[in-house]
């Protein structure tokens, strides 16, 4: 007889259940991330009832156990916590500019979180998400490995998604991915992009002639930096491609998928940058970033990184970090 080992037990706690956290919920249950799924927040009736309404549809998506509220207790012995609290974005607002407030709320929230999970991974979704890595990892006194933010996972999802449209074919061919601060200074790795095992470059439209230009990947890059702002501008928020971004970050986190991921972590000698929290391309595992990896650049991508990395010194200094 062959016995079959069930997965171990795991348990995601997402915390505020405003729009963001709540869209992250839903897709981790939807795609069965964790055995149990916590909703926190502050306003206790609005967490409850956003975790009940997914439960009440549990039966068509998977057997993930799914609560909600106001008591921090909840998140004790969570593997892994995704915080999504903060002030929102407002139309036309940098993300940086989030940054003074969104500090506060994490300084005033970080201790509670360590006592009910020490030993858990946390990933960082409130924005200027960067800037606010930094601040966790201070904090908490946990290693750069187990405290990282989202980054540029939905950034590079959105990168690829245009440069299929623009191909026409579909994105899981395109292999790019946006590094850099997660905000107005990221950029494409357009070196090392491929559609299949085409480079970029080489890509050709129906008449034979190169299809991005230099031009075309610049209003590429500029439309994926700009694109959480036109989200903004018509709907007030973005939540569900952030949403499922996250849950896709949390498998690979909760099952050990040893993914390639751009989160942002803390870098230490990585192109010379110290001490700021930058998207680059990590192994995604147990445990959070199992290793940096370190990525071939030309010499303008290089730059572009270090451009980016000075933006983030200014505002942690800006900060009082």
């Amino acid at each position: 007889m062959t016995v079959t080992q069930d997965r171990p037990s795991t348990k995601l706690g997402i915390v505020g259940a405003g729009g963001v956290g709540s869209a992250m919920a839903y897709a981790s249950v939807i795609q069965n991330v964790a055995r149990e799924v916590v909703l926190y927040d502050i306003a206790a009736q609005k967490a409850e009832a956003e975790a009940l309404d997914i439960a009440h549809g549990s039966l068509f998506a998977s057997n993930v156990r799914i609560t909600g509220g106001g008591d921090p207790e909840l998140l004790k012995g969570c593997d892994m916590i995704i915080i999504t609290a903060g002030a929102p974005q407002k139309p036309g607002q940098t993300r940086l500019e989030l940054a003074g407030t969104n500090v506060k709320i994490l300084e005033s929230m970080m201790p509670t979180l360590l006592e009910q999970a020490p030993d858990a991974v946390y990933m960082l979704v409130t924005n200027p998400c960067d800037v606010l890595t930094v601040v966790a990892q201070r904090i908490s006194g946990l290693g750069a490995h187990q405290v990282f933010s989202s980054g540029t996972v939905l950034d590079s999802s959105r990168l690829r998604w245009l440069i299929g449209n623009a191909a026409g074919v579909s994105s899981d061919s395109v292999h790019a991915m946006i590094v850099g601060e997660h905000g107005d200074s990221e950029f494409p790795l357009w070196s090392s992009a491929t559609i299949g095992q085409v480079p970029v470059d080489q890509w050709t439209g129906d008449d034979g002639s190169a299809l991005f230009t230099d031009e075309v990947k610049d209003t590429l890059g500029h439309d994926v930096m700009r694109a959480a702002y036109k989200v903004i501008e018509g709907k007030g928020a973005t939540n569900y491609a952030i949403g499922l971004s996250g849950a896709r970050i949390a498998k690979a986190v909760l099952q050990g998928q040893d993914a390639v991921l751009p989160v942002s972590t803390v870098l230490e000698g990585y192109q010379g940058i110290d001490g700021v929290a930058l998207s680059v391309p990590c192994v995604v595992g147990f445990g959070g970033v199992r290793r940096v990896l370190e990525v071939p650049m030309d010499e303008a991508e290089t730059k572009k990184l270090q451009a980016s990395a000075q933006t983030l010194r200014e505002s942690l200094s800006s900060l009082g970090y």
